[in-house]
């Protein structure tokens, strides 16, 4: 059987085929990655760790596909951390780990709870060509509260779109002010890197 890493991740398609590409992947996803030395998720927690944001501050790792931001987030030092997804075999691994205090189902261009309700939201890969579009970036700065952290990346596929690079600029102009910024490795098999990027809401 082909492992979904033989696909053309970083194209578009629908939340259908998105959903069915990760059912399929998930109890094989954490082999892969280490495999591949994903790179972002530490990446995106060291970041966020080196704003002032209280480690015990309210944390919505979305898009938390079976928990590696999570993990990531709580070597971190984070110590309130909920996690959705709109894949329930990625959320069923998971729940196993124990990582969050909240596993959330997930609904398609939606955030869980009422807008303020986390102090940051992290994004670890989900904003990107194949994933989530560019608007999702708007939806999560709004679910924010003021001061809020919004953490994600950008891989290098998606920096090479000018949708998603519109949508960030249009979010710095309306919304938000770019407090981190780095390009980095990703994917380094794949010799794939990203931008972690972290926005503070207005």
């Amino acid at each position: 059987m082909k492992s979904p890493m033989d696909a053309k991740l970083w194209t578009p398609r629908s939340v259908e085929d998105t959903q069915a590409l990760y059912a399929d992947w998930a109890r094989a996803y954490d082999a892969d990655m280490a495999r591949m030395s994903y790179a972002t998720p530490d990446r995106i927690a060291r970041a966020l760790a080196a704003t002032d944001l209280p480690k015990d501050a309210a944390v919505l790792d979305f898009g938390c596909g079976t928990g590696l931001s999570g993990a990531a987030l709580r070597a971190a030092g984070f110590t309130r951390i909920d996690g959705t997804d709109i894949s329930p075999e990625m959320l069923q691994v998971a729940r196993a780990k124990g990582l969050y205090d909240t596993v959330i189902p997930g609904t398609p261009g939606a955030v869980p709870g009422a807008p303020g309700d986390y102090a940051a939201i992290v994004a670890t890969g989900v904003i990107s060509l194949g994933a989530a579009p560019p608007s999702m970036l708007h939806v999560l700065l709004k679910a924010l509260r003021p001061g809020g952290r919004l953490a994600f990346s950008y891989n290098d596929p998606t920096l090479a779109d000018s949708t998603y690079i519109a949508a960030l600029d249009q979010a710095l102009d309306t919304l938000a002010t770019r407090e981190h910024r780095q390009h980095g490795p990703h994917l380094n098999e794949k010799v794939t890197g990203s931008d972690v990027i972290i926005l503070r809401r207005a």
